[in-house]
């Protein structure tokens, strides 16, 4: 056992959850920051303060969703809940007499351009424009200001996390349905949700839209490999600044549903072009850009570093997330029945 001591902001969440559970197995002393059940609370910096001093690790993943509508109150609580988060533990930090010795900080691969030419990387990457990129920008803009000398840090750029949180159950879902075929992208009529934001707002101010027939790229990462790379990250001094956290096995749009459809036993599956799914993600109250731009990122400094992925292929990863859920549903359906 280890009498390391590491502090996550965000604890509640699906990948969250999962790092508490996986560190404090591995030893780690865990405290938390949050709204409710944490150790400290965002509106208290004093105690933010008491418990990031004298901690070795600090990782923050605090942040209000982004499957969600981006109308006005949406847009500023996502940027909001990531911004200041971030700099109460950087203030925490810089005030603390024995500062941790690693930071970790969420951020997210859509802070790249959308991409059908060519992986981004870390050194070749090159960022987009608009809101989710806008966001990104901020929030590491944010983490990487402050100076602090004695705290290692490292904004990890994480792509579309595989496993069993709201995102993939909810593809596994669409299949099931039957409606589980490629996305294409194609006009739509202009609106500024997706404008910039910030104190230096990039464009465009409408949705765009890119000829891409469904071949939009698809990158992901397993939630093993997100807990692999954090425990990677911890024990890797010569890492900082950004490092993407993608699988080796990107895909793209087609493909990830052809094999979603295999994973949950549907043979068949609708398409959706931009006409149709722009009402059904207003219905689901999400937006179609989850699943129209081209993310196609490389974990160049992971791989450089040495780590290797537990899961560098995108269908036996789907599998294992596919039949992790069910063995989850299977658990808490027999509890419901004891209790």
């Amino acid at each position: 056992m280890t009498d390391k001591r590491l502090v996550i902001g965000g604890a509640s969440g699906f990948l969250g959850s999962r790092l508490r559970s996986e560190l404090t197995a591995d030893g780690w002393q865990v405290s938390t920051i949050g709204r409710n059940g944490a150790d400290a609370t965002w509106d208290d910096p004093a105690a933010i303060r008491r418990l990031v001093d004298g901690a070795d690790a600090v990782i923050g993943l605090a942040g209000k969703s982004v499957d969600c509508r981006y109308h006005d109150a949406n847009r500023n609580e996502i940027l909001r809940s990531r911004v200041d988060t971030t700099r109460a533990l950087a203030e925490a930090i810089g005030a603390s007499e024995h500062p941790p010795a690693v930071w970790l900080n969420a951020s997210t691969a859509t802070i790249y351009r959308h991409a059908i030419d060519r992986p981004q990387t870390e050194s070749t990457g090159e960022l987009g424009s608009g809101f989710s990129v806008d966001i990104a920008r901020n929030w590491e803009r944010e983490f990487f200001a402050p100076d602090l000398p004695g705290t290692r840090r490292v904004a990890l750029r994480i792509a579309i996390a595989l496993g069993d949180g709201p995102a993939t159950n909810m593809l596994f879902r669409l299949a099931r349905l039957g409606v589980g075929g490629p996305q294409f992208d194609g006009p739509w009529f202009p609106h500024r949700r997706y404008r910039g934001i910030g104190p230096d707002p990039t464009q465009p101010t409408g949705p765009g839209w890119h000829r891409t027939r469904g071949r939009q790229r698809f990158s992901w990462v397993h939630v093993d490999d997100v807990v692999g790379a954090v425990r990677f990250v911890l024990d890797t001094d010569s890492l900082t600044g950004p490092v993407n956290v993608a699988s080796p096995g990107a895909s793209d749009n087609r493909t990830v549903m052809r094999s979603i459809r295999r994973t949950v036993g549907a043979w068949f599956g609708l398409p959706a072009f931009r006409w149709m799914l722009e009402p059904a993600t207003w219905v689901l109250r999400t937006e179609s850009e989850m699943v129209l731009k081209s993310r196609w990122v490389a974990s160049e400094k992971l791989l450089a570093a040495g780590y290797t992925f537990t899961w560098p292929e995108l269908e036996p990863a789907l599998r294992d997330v596919y039949a992790r859920r069910r063995a989850n549903g299977a658990r808490r359906g027999l509890g419901r029945s004891r209790g």
